[in-house]
């Protein structure tokens, strides 16, 4: 029996404090050192699709494990005091150290280095919390199932929000040992959404075009998006067999990092909005198009007031929904510039970003 939802979303996975450099000289290669004239602190990982999901203006809860280290508390500062985001669900670990990764950004794309201990194990549910949509990753979504018939031989955490009534957004993940075994694609049997890039939905489904990759994969799952970078994305809807070509917003992009996340999170937005898919669609690329024209992944989530600026510029048509839903949002709009909170000023009041 479905439950009253305390939040539009609960997201579980682990919290990276990000460290982005970007502005380089050159590439980097063995043996050799440049220098980045761009420097930016985000918390990561799935904290990108948080801050995504909060700054659209929907009810946020985390469950992910942050460290009482430095980075941990830095990034705790962030998403409850700067972000709004509810922690309630995940756990502080007493001298566990907080996933970092270095991210460096290049020529339109970015390269990656991380540090990760193994997190203790916790129940996001615990604290009380229930959500419209769940927004995660197959990998997470596997690990929750293997740990749940290993610890007691019941239903993973998200099973159990799915017989609340939560609707799983899941992303693909990559594969590192490249098999890409259908398999790995089990969870999508209890899943509304999935969300692969092209590369990710080729793999799986052995098509050579998004559009006979989304078919395939609409087999499993009620609606597939599958994105297509600075392309835009390809949708279809099982039920109907309604289908979305949405093409990309040009921009000048600077760093890809959690563009994916954010046109999940956008997507999850659409959908509980109860937009069409088309429009659902295109808003999801717009978010992520606007998240690539800034350095880092978090902090680059655009909010209503970037939004805005980018609807004032373009009077395309096709975008003529964003007006409705900007007319929504209560004034003064925010900005994500507004949002930034370096690790350097960490100990000011975050609290005073609240709001802004």
């Amino acid at each position: 029996m479905a439950t009253t939802p305390t939040h539009d979303v609960l997201l579980a996975g682990p919290t990276f404090f990000d460290l982005v450099l970007g502005g380089l000289d050159a590439s980097p290669a063995p043996g050799t050192e440049v220098f980045a004239s761009h420097l930016d602190t985000s918390p990561g990982g799935i904290a990108n699709l948080a801050v995504a999901t909060a700054r659209l203006g929907l009810r946020t809860a985390l469950a992910t494990a942050l460290g009482d280290d430095v980075h941990g508390r830095w990034c705790r500062s962030v998403l409850a005091d700067v972000e709004g985001i509810d922690l309630a669900p995940g756990t502080v670990a007493p001298g566990w150290a907080t996933p970092l990764t270095v991210s460096i950004a290049h020529d339109g794309d970015r390269a990656m280095v991380t540090r990760e201990d193994l997190a203790p194990p916790f129940d996001p549910l615990a604290s009380g919390a229930r959500a419209r949509a769940i927004l995660a990753d197959l990998p997470a979504l596997r690990r929750a199932d293997a740990a749940a018939r290993t610890d007691a031989g019941g239903d993973a955490w998200w099973r159990r929000a799915v017989r609340d009534g939560a609707r799983v957004f899941a992303d693909a993940g990559w594969d590192p040992a490249g098999t890409w075994d259908a398999a790995l694609l089990d969870p999508l049997d209890a899943c509304f959404a999935f969300t692969p890039n092209e590369r990710e939905a080729a793999a799986y489904t052995r098509e050579d075009s998004p559009e006979r990759a989304a078919r395939v994969l609409a087999e499993r799952v009620p609606l597939v998006v599958v994105t297509r970078g600075a392309a835009g994305a390809f949708a279809i809807d099982a039920a109907t067999g309604e289908t979305a070509d949405v093409p990309g917003v040009v921009v000048d992009a600077r760093d890809t990092t959690g563009a994916g996340d954010v046109l999940q999170a956008a997507l999850a937005f659409g959908v509980l909005r109860e937009l069409s898919l088309a429009d659902a669609v295109a808003f999801a690329v717009l978010c992520s198009a606007l998240s690539v024209e800034q350095l880092g992944g978090a902090t680059a989530s655009p909010c209503w007031g970037d939004i805005a600026d980018w609807r004032a510029a373009h009077a395309d048509p096709r975008y003529g929904f964003v007006d409705d839903l900007l007319a929504d949002i209560p004034r003064p709009l925010p900005h994500r510039a507004d949002r930034r909170f370096p690790f350097a000023r960490f100990g000011a009041e975050a609290h005073t970003l609240r709001g802004t």
